[in-house]
C-alpha cells in the first residue's frame, strides 16, 4: 500500500520565504485545539503553508481533517491556539474587513426577508461606492439575474450558495476562500460557478477552496494540499500529486481457463502492484502499462481498460488508515 511517505510533499518551489513579496497567505506552526485534558481535540495540529499571489489551491481531506477550521482561522473567524496566520502581511480579521479576503462558506445565514438584490446591495454598501457600482456585473456573473426580486427565504440551498458567491465577489477581493462552494448546486450551476472562478484565476486572483468533489479539484486546482488528522500529508502541483503513485490502472476479464496462473504471473512481475481479482475480473497498477496489457491479452484476457492515475487514487492512499 502506498503511504504518505511515498507522495511528494512541500516542494521547494511552492515554499517561498517569509519575506517573499508575492506571498498571499503565510501560515506558521498553526494549531487549533478544542477541549482540554484527555478530551482535547487537535483539529489543526501544526500547519506550515505558503500560498503565492495568483495561486489556485485545493484543500482536501476527509471529514474531521481540519480543513474548515483552517479556513476559519484564515478568515479571522477563529483564533489559533498557537502559531500565526497572515493575509498579505495583515491579521486575517483586518484583511476581511478591508475586503482583501472574502469567502463563500458552508455555514452562515442570510437575512430571509431581504430580496437577492437587496442582500447584495447591503453588503456592497459596506465596501463603498465602487462595490455598489459592481452589483449589476456581480449579479450577472453569478447567474442571479432572474432571482433579484426573490426573497432569500424562497431561494433553494443552491441558489442561496450563489448569493453567498455574489457577496464574496462584490468587494473584488484579492483572495477568495471557498468552503464546499458548490454544495447544493445543480450540475449547470456548478459548471457556471467554476467558469467564473477560472476566469478570476486567469486574472490573477488567489483562490483557496475546500471541496469533497475531487473532480473539481482535479480539473480546477493548480496545486493540491491534502490534510489528514489536522496535518498536511501532501502538498504538490495537482498533476504531480495525481501521478505520484506511479503507473496506470488496468482491468480486464480473465480467460475462462488459466486465470489463476495469469494472476500468479502478474503478482510475480516486477513493476506490477495491487493485483486484485473480483469475480472473473482482474485489476492492477503497472509502471509499464503496455507490457502489462500485452501480458493480459496474450493470456486470453479481454475487455481491457487502461486508466491514468486520478486524484482520488492519491487522496485515498494518503488518507486511508
Amino acid at each position: 500500500m502506498t503511504t504518505a511517505a511515498d507522495i511528494i510533499t512541500a516542494p521547494d518551489e511552492l515554499a517561498p520565504t517569509r519575506s517573499a513579496p508575492d506571498t498571499a497567505v503565510a501560515v506558521e506552526g498553526l494549531r487549533r485545539h478544542f477541549g482540554s485534558g484527555e478530551r482535547t481535540v487537535k483539529a489543526v495540529d501544526g500547519l506550515d503553508l505558503r500560498i503565492r499571489r495568483g495561486e489556485v489551491v485545493a484543500l482536501l481531506g476527509p471529514n474531521g481533517a481540519g480543513k474548515t477550521t483552517t479556513l476559519d482561522m484564515l478568515l479571522g473567524l477563529t483564533d489559533p491556539t498557537a502559531g500565526t496566520v497572515s493575509v498579505y502581511g495583515q491579521m486575517p480579521a483586518k484583511a476581511a474587513r478591508d475586503g482583501v479576503v472574502a469567502a463563500v462558506l458552508q455555514t452562515g445565514g442570510l437575512l430571509s426577508d431581504l430580496t437577492v438584490r437587496e442582500t447584495v446591495e447591503v453588503i456592497a454598501s459596506l465596501h463603498g461606492r465602487e462595490a455598489l457600482a459592481r452589483v449589476p456585473d456581480v449579479i450577472d456573473r453569478t447567474g442571479l439575474g432572474a432571482l433579484v426580486r426573490r426573497r432569500i427565504a424562497k431561494c433553494s440551498g443552491g441558489e442561496q450558495q450563489r448569493v453567498k458567491f455574489a457577496l464574496a465577489l462584490v468587494a473584488d477581493p484579492d483572495i477568495l476562500v471557498l468552503d464546499e462552494p458548490t454544495a447544493g448546486m445543480d450540475v449547470t450551476a456548478r459548471r457556471n460557478f467554476w467558469d467564473v472562478m477560472r476566469a478570476d484565476a486567469d486574472g490573477g486572483r488567489t483562490i483557496v477552496f475546500a471541496t469533497h468533489y475531487l473532480e473539481e479539484a482535479e480539473q480546477f486546482a493548480r496545486r493540491t494540499v491534502v490534510m489528514h488528522r489536522g496535518r498536511i500529508v501532501a502538498d504538490a502541483p495537482t498533476a504531480q500529486l495525481r501521478a505520484s503513485l506511479g503507473g496506470r490502472t488496468l482491468a480486464a476479464n480473465l480467460p475462462a481457463g488459466g486465470g489463476d496462473a495469469l494472476v500468479r504471473h502478474l503478482r510475480d512481475t516486477r513493476g506490477i502492484s495491487d493485483v486484485r481479482v473480483d469475480a472473473m475480473r482482474v485489476s492492477l497498477r503497472a509502471l509499464d502499462s503496455d507490457a502489462a496489457a500485452s501480458a493480459l491479452l496474450n493470456a486470453g484476457a479481454h475487455d481491457l481498460e487502461i486508466a491514468a492515475p486520478t486524484l482520488e487514487t492519491a487522496f485515498t492512499a494518503l488518507t486511508e488508515d
